[in-house]
């Protein structure tokens, strides 16, 4: 399912397609693949890549940009994408990126949380972005 850029609310686990519930003052909630899978596992492992680490430094990051009750980052299980990740979703967008280091999540963070902006080197493979409306997603920094 595309979630448009400008909604502000997610589609409502076990209420079906159509049916969406507000995300509470939420502006991105970030999903990142935690999932572990054995080392010769052709479909890859996102935690073997680092990706327990990433997500620590995307809370870390929420926190550092002042973001908290404004952006969630949580861990998620499988995201179908091991072989091209660590992999995450920021909603209510639906964009995909992988993440190889601690670079790469302050960018994600500083670009496309902060300042409304894809982050096109880092979306994943075979995932493109959906369609932006004109409302922008970008969260300003509290001064």
């Amino acid at each position: 399912m595309v979630i448009p850029w400008g909604r502000n609310d997610v589609v409502h686990p076990g209420h079906g397609l159509g049916h969406h519930a507000p995300m509470d003052g939420l502006k991105h909630h970030i999903f990142i693949c935690i999932n572990q899978r054995p080392p010769d596992d052709p479909r890859g492992c996102c935690a073997a890549n680092g990706s327990v680490e990433l997500h620590a430094c995307f809370k870390r990051e929420v926190r550092r940009l002042g973001l908290k009750g404004l952006v969630r980052a949580n861990k998620a299980g499988c995201l179908d994408h091991c072989k091209d990740g660590p992999s995450l979703v920021i909603y209510p967008e639906g964009v995909w990126y992988r993440v190889r280091n601690e670079t790469d999540v302050v960018e994600i963070m500083e670009r496309h949380v902060v300042k409304g902006q894809l982050v096109e080197r880092l979306l994943m493979p075979g995932h493109p972005p959906p369609p932006r409306t004109s409302e922008s997603r970008a969260v300003p920094r509290p001064r």
